[in-house]
C-alpha cells in the first residue's frame, strides 16, 4: 500500500501555520469602515470592543496606522465576523462614505 502513506505531521503543521498566517491579513482601510458601517456600529463601539481609544480605530480606518498585537488579533476577529454577516460590505466599494465623512461625535 505505497500510495496510502500517512502524511508527515511536520509538513501538516507547516501548512497549518502558513494558512493561519493568512487569517492575520487586514482588509483595506475603506473595507474596515464599510464593515463597521454595515453593522451600524460607531468607531467608539469598535474601540470599546477591541480595547483601544476611538482615535486608534479612526486611524486604522484611514490607513494612517495599523493595529498591533494584542489588539490586532481582536480587531481581525471582529472584522472577520462582520464580513460573515455583511459579505457585501467586505468588498471594496468606492461609493461608501469614508470615516472622515461621519459626524465627529458619532464615531
Amino acid at each position: 500500500m505505497r500510495g496510502c502513506a500517512m502524511p508527515d505531521p511536520d509538513r501538516l503543521r507547516q501548512v497549518d501555520a502558513l494558512l493561519d498566517g493568512l487569517d492575520d491579513v487586514l482588509p483595506p482601510p475603506r473595507v474596515r469602515a464599510q464593515l463597521r458601517l454595515a453593522a451600524g456600529l460607531t468607531q467608539k463601539d469598535i474601540a470599546e470592543a477591541v480595547g483601544v481609544k476611538r482615535v486608534a480605530v479612526a486611524r486604522w480606518e484611514s490607513g494612517q496606522t495599523h493595529p498591533r498585537r494584542p489588539h490586532r488579533e481582536v480587531y481581525i476577529h471582529l472584522l472577520q465576523r462582520l464580513a460573515e454577516r455583511f459579505p457585501e460590505a467586505a468588498e471594496l466599494n468606492e461609493d461608501m462614505p469614508t470615516p472622515a465623512s461621519e459626524s465627529r461625535g458619532s464615531g
